[in-house]
């Protein structure tokens, strides 16, 4: 038997969207519904993946089988296709399984021609009917054009707008008869002056070619973009769905809307909605006329609005959610196009999840599913005014590393970056890639914007963990810094000059856009009440390293820290030059000498955090990055670095050029700086220990328990080495101070082969902590901050869905993860799992460490509730 490929209205449900699409599921269950629904067949989804395994080709099997399907509806609705008596008019739609609005195609009227147009005016003479049939022609044709053959739908809108202000009219509805004739003649003559061959005449071959057009735009700029952001893959393919017209442009009793069943923005119970009366469906979309509120439709055809109220309540209550439902009227006939579950603001989304639950038509844990974790983000980082971001100009776009919306005056160091804000003055601090010495600037500026560097750059994970927008890896601008100005194309932009970023996007603005603050409802806590209590004992943490971020996520519910870097720490005031101290030094004696300016800062800081979490656990991660990163960058630093140290600077370059490394993300760092030099576990070890035991002593209710990870152990050898001096530094302390306490030390599991001997591991590693970045980097094989640069071509080949170090790569990272977990519970079976990658954050990769037996996640604080509630969606889904 043949593969069935092609499905009636009637043959499918709401439980088919993997096949059909959302669109073509939805039509069907409101078939099965009763409700009044144009006749039409839907080509799978299948069908799009086989055009595309066929080299972008409908193979005959399925072109017999829309012809075949193109008969029963024919026969359904007592019209024929491409037959001038009874000529039957169809829409060609996309219809994804995951709600893509937009972002892909549709063409409108197919099947007319001359011979159509005139056999339909000859059997209603009426000069308004004549004038909708040549409206419709001349709208398939412009649609065509546009969506199956390519050419751009400006010029036909020059040549409409020619024509309106020839007859000195300003709407389309103002052009009559004659002048929907002329526009079909233009329109024609326009596309043979494109293509050099005549408009295709043949409904068939229209069908087909649409259908074709429609699978292409599966793969078109905005769908693949769209799809990136929203986690969709490109393996899905999109559903075509055909069915007959129903004309809102047939006369005054006719008309086209789009309406919700509760207000989209704001969650109000209340329909709301839009209209036009003598319109098709783009009208009310494209804004050629202004459309009227759903509630006037009431006055003028009160039995249309009263049987569309009346369906609408149907679908809501059917579906037990929000519905967007577009409808088209014809000649006071109502005819229900289209309903989905809404797309929705979040703060609506909260609303309407909790009023659902009140009206006792979902549960707490069906409400929880309903609410996008992604869409916090807007409740959590400032948004763009609406109506200003809509009428602005993008000029360029980079990597959406840290979400939120930000508007200042360009800057181009962070000296000018705290200068500038000290005047009260809002900035964007505009840098080629930033580095930790840049943290006061970025602390200060309202956005940051670098040219290189990825989703996992020392800007974005920074920029995340402040809450602070940014925009990285934008390509397109070309630096001049040390001028003070940069350009993207023939734009340029000085400091001073008005710039906005969009984090959630990777969008740049050339110019001010106003922003509103984040605000949070009392839903919000009510909500992720609920959330937790979904959740159980799985734990969300956060990433933090002074108090104030550890402050800001306690505030958003994280349960502990799994992830300070201490190295973080050492760029604060005079710190810097006692790191460096220790760089420069010859000998053990010197190099204590320097730590131990920095061990009671170390100390006090940890101390301030403990009190900040208040009994919640801290994982510290002891020093990772390489040497190189503090050394001194300008001639000022190295001549005070000499002067301190009472050595040359010529010495001081020299060591310089030995730090240096062919690739330092593999170098000389983490673990191996204290085989290298133990003197700094020594220092590390005694900060954390005296900071428990202090705080312990004020609070003896918190109990800490310090957590002390190793980072980049490839060996249970070199892990051990490095213990071996915690335990003994740490025991000494405990013993001196004669105070009862506990301590773990545990690894960052980040290099494969530390995941590939995870139970030799396990023997000295109370805990792990993935650390998918470097994890991920090892496994791919490419730098996290050079990967931008090729990771397009990648996308546009489909050999990437999406970027793997903004959310995990399951196939392959994944399996270490999962393989590492296992065999470090084979070894210990009560080791704690955690992940600390910037992973932790991504809903998708929050669901597989739920899954893969992890303990907590770990994520940036503003991403904790993101986590906490894709955890809670995960143990929802687990249990079902």
């Amino acid at each position: 038997m043949a593969h069935k490929y092609v499905y009636l209205f009637n043959e499918g449900n709401a439980n088919m969207r993997e096949v059909l699409g959302g669109k073509g599921a939805n039509l069907c269950e409101m078939t099965n519904l009763g409700m009044p629904v144009p006749q039409g067949f839907i080509v799978s989804t299948e069908a799009c993946t086989r055009y595309y395994e066929d080299g972008k080709k409908l193979s005959q099997d399925i072109i017999d089988e829309i012809d075949e399907y193109l008969g029963k509806i024919e026969e359904i609705n007592g019209k024929k296709f491409a037959d001038p008596e009874k000529p039957l008019l169809v829409s060609v739609r996309s219809g994804a399984r995951a709600s893509m609005p937009g972002m892909m195609d549709t063409i409108l009227n197919l099947g007319i021609n001359d011979e159509v147009a005139a056999a339909l005016i000859k059997g209603n003479p009426d000069p308004k009917f004549e004038r909708f049939v040549y409206d419709s022609y001349r709208r398939f044709v412009q649609m065509f054009s546009d969506v199956v053959m390519g050419i751009s739908k400006k010029q036909f809108e020059v040549i409409i707008d020619e024509i309106k202000e020839k007859k000195g009219v300003k709407n389309d509805i103002d052009l009559d008869v004659n002048d929907m004739k002329e526009l079909v003649v233009r329109f024609k003559a326009y596309y043979k002056e494109q293509l050099g061959t005549d408009f295709p005449t043949d409904p068939h071959d229209q069908m087909l070619e649409s259908v074709k057009a429609v699978f292409r735009s599966w793969d078109n700029e905005r769908a693949q973009i769209y799809r990136m952001r929203n986690d969709i893959p490109s393996s899905w393919g999109t559903a075509v769905t055909v069915m007959p017209m129903v004309f809102g442009n047939l006369n005054n009793k006719s008309g086209t809307g789009v309406a919700f069943t509760r207000n989209p923005s704001t969650g109000e119970k209340a329909i709301y909605g839009e209209y036009l009366i003598n319109a098709q469906g783009e009208d009310v979309v494209a804004g050629v006329r202004t459309p009227s509120k759903i509630s006037e439709l009431e006055r003028e055809m009160p039995e249309v609005y009263a049987q569309f109220i009346k369906t609408a309540k149907k679908l809501e209550n059917h579906y037990k959610d929000m519905q967007d439902m577009e409808f088209t009227i014809e000649d006071g006939k109502l005819y229900m196009l289209q309903c989905r579950n809404g797309k929705r603001t979040a703060s609506a989304a909260l609303r309407i999840a909790l009023d659902l639950v009140d009206e006792r038509k979902i549960t707490k844990e069906e409400a929880v599913c309903r609410v996008e974790p992604k869409q916090l983000d807007a409740l959590l980082h400032p948004t763009f005014d609406a109506a200003a971001l809509k009428k602005a100009k993008v000029v360029a776009q980079g990597l959406a590393a840290s979400p939120g919306a930000a508007c200042g005056r360009v800057v181009f160091t962070a000296a000018e970056s705290e200068e500038w804000a000290a005047r009260g003055e809002k900035v964007i601090l505009v840098r080629l890639e930033t580095s930790p010495d840049d943290i006061k600037g970025m602390v200060t500026a309202q956005g940051i914007l670098t040219v290189r560097g990825g989703m996992t750059s020392h800007a974005a994970v920074v920029a995340r963990g402040m809450g602070t927008c940014c925009v990285s890896g934008c390509g397109d601008i070309v630096m001049h810094a040390d001028k003070k100005y940069f350009t993207i194309g023939d734009l340029r932009f000085n400091e001073g000059d008005y710039i906005s970023l969009d984090g959630s996007t990777g969008n740049v603005y050339g110019e001010a856009i106003p922003t509103a603050p984040a605000t949070i409802s009392g839903d919000f806590k009510k909500f992720m009440e609920w959330a937790d209590a979904a959740r159980g004992d799985f734990m969300v943490r956060t990433n933090a390293d002074n108090p104030r971020d550890t402050a800001q996520a306690v505030k958003f519910g994280a349960q502990g820290i799994g992830l300070c870097r201490t190295e973080h720490m050492f760029f604060e005031g005079d710190r810097i030059m006692a790191i460096r101290e220790m760089i420069v030094s010859d000998t053990v004696e010197q190099r204590k000498k320097a730590l131990a300016k920095i061990l009671p800062l170390q100390q006090g800081d940890f101390e301030e955090m403990y009190r900040v979490l208040e009994g919640r656990p801290m994982t510290v991660r002891y020093l990772d990055p390489p040497l190189h990163e503090f050394i001194p960058k300008t001639e000022a630093e190295k001549d005070a670095l000499a002067k301190d140290m009472g050595i040359t600077v010529e010495k001081i370059d020299d060591i310089c050029v030995k730090l240096e490394e062919s690739n330092p993300m593999m170098g000389h760092r983490g673990c191996r700086l204290c085989v290298t030099f133990p003197e700094i576990a020594e220092m590390q070890t005694t900060a954390v220990i005296n900071a428990a035991i202090n705080v312990n002593a004020e609070h003896p209710e918190y109990n800490i328990v310090p957590e002390i990870m190793i980072p980049l152990v490839g060996s249970v050898k070199e892990l051990k080495f490095v213990k071996d001096i915690v335990t003994a530094t740490a025991d000494k302390i405990i013993a001196d101070k004669g105070v009862a306490l506990k301590y773990k030390v545990g690894t960052m599991i980040e290099i494969p082969r530390a995941a590939i001997t995870a139970d030799e591991i396990a023997q000295e590693a109370e805990f792990f902590s993935f650390g998918t970045n470097d994890l991920t980097q090892m496994t791919f094989g490419f730098s996290r901050d050079d990967a931008g640069k090729f990771l397009g071509s990648y996308y546009e080949n489909k050999i990437y869905d999406f970027d793997p170090f903004a959310k995990l790569d399951q196939e392959g990272v994944g399996k270490l993860v999962k393989m590492a977990a296992d065999l470090g519970k084979k070894t210990r079976p009560d080791i704690h799992l955690g992940i600390c990658g910037e992973h932790g954050g991504d809903p998708s990769s929050v669901e597989f460490c739920y899954n893969a037996g992890l303990n907590y996640v770990s994520c940036s604080p503003f991403r904790v509730p993101i986590a906490r509630l894709a955890a809670a969606q995960a143990a929802i889904k687990a249990k079902k």
